[in-house]
């Protein structure tokens, strides 16, 4: 008998848990480098965002009588990135409304795992950056917890056209988010992902590449234009803010990115104009959460004008008038 059924037809045999579950691990260095440099605030923070995310996801569907989902995990990946995109400072709502807004407007409104078009996680951090600007930018200093001027993290600095400590920006040791201070950490994550074979390289490589290339050639065009041939600078830009961290585990977000090789080329590349954008002429120093979540917007796009035409397609040749 001839089985018919709807696409897709090519599936992965590994269960979604399992593929959360991986990219948790993956979490679990940026996470632990996090708590270890900000202390148990980190871990306070951390632990409110997955805790308000499981709980969301879980009460909304016993009240919608739903199939209860948080078994697959989602929901604490979703957490986790939420977590690691904020502020050791944070109090305590931040987390809280974060993952309200992540599982319950972002997804669950929106049918709930596959059906959300934007990054729950990102989405809900833009969310707080609109809402809470100065909360979100009032970072604390590793060890000690001393605030630091608003916004000043090594990225700012380097903006302004200071020289940078790549060492500590490898380890972490400056104030930011609790997940992107560490870039060996977000590295060591990177190279589990790729080893378990859950992401591939493509929407990483690409979209940092290109960021950096953009940056070069819109410095170019300031009144700052030195700096484009600075090597201290352009690895600033590489290991300073959000870039690493959301090239890793947000920008390859299975529901949210293109599925075919074209499309994840196209993707990979806006996110990386729109960040070179964002950083070279935009007022604030950040802005891979903003290029991510526009990117995510025109996927269906990206997606309609890459998919290959089916074996034996032609088009119809319009006919002549008589």
């Amino acid at each position: 008998m001839l089985n018919i059924s709807n696409a897709p037809h090519i599936r992965n045999m590994r269960p979604t848990a399992a593929v959360m579950a991986d990219v948790a691990i993956a979490l679990l260095p940026v996470c632990g480098v996090g708590i270890y440099l900000f202390g148990w605030q980190a871990a306070l923070t951390l632990a409110l965002s997955v805790i308000t995310c499981v709980a969301t996801e879980l009460v909304y569907e016993l009240l919608m009588k739903k199939p209860v989902t948080v078994g697959d995990l989602s929901a604490v990946v979703t957490g986790l990135i939420l977590g690691v995109n904020l502020p050791a400072s944070s109090p305590w709502y931040l987390p809280v409304l974060g993952g309200i807004f992540a599982i319950l407007v972002v997804k669950m409104l929106f049918g709930g795992l596959g059906q959300n078009f934007m990054n729950p996680a990102l989405t809900a951090r833009c969310f707080l950056m609109i809402s809470f600007a100065g909360q979100m930018t009032r970072f604390t200093q590793p060890f000690t917890g001393t605030d630091l001027v608003s916004g000043a993290t090594p990225l700012s600095q380097v903006q302004g056209g200071e020289q940078a400590d790549l060492l500590q920006m490898l380890l972490g040791q400056h104030g930011g988010t609790i997940g992107e201070t560490c870039a060996v950490a977000i590295v060591i994550g990177f190279v589990y992902l790729l080893v378990r074979r859950v992401i591939s390289p493509r929407i990483p490589l690409v979209m940092i590449g290109s960021t950096m290339a953009f940056i070069f050639l819109f410095q170019l065009c300031t009144d700052q234009a030195a700096l484009a041939f600075s090597a201290n600078f352009l690895l600033g830009q590489l290991l300073g803010g959000g870039l690493l961290l959301g090239a890793v585990f947000m920008a390859t977000d299975y529901v949210t990115c293109p599925i075919t090789k074209g499309g994840q080329w196209i993707y990979a590349a806006l996110i990386g104009l729109l960040t070179a954008l964002f950083r070279v002429f935009g007022s604030s120093a950040e802005g891979v959460s903003y290029a991510i979540i526009i990117a995510n917007l025109t996927v269906p796009l990206i997606e309609r004008i890459t998919v290959s035409k089916p074996f034996g397609y032609q088009k119809k040749k319009e006919g002549k008038a008589v």
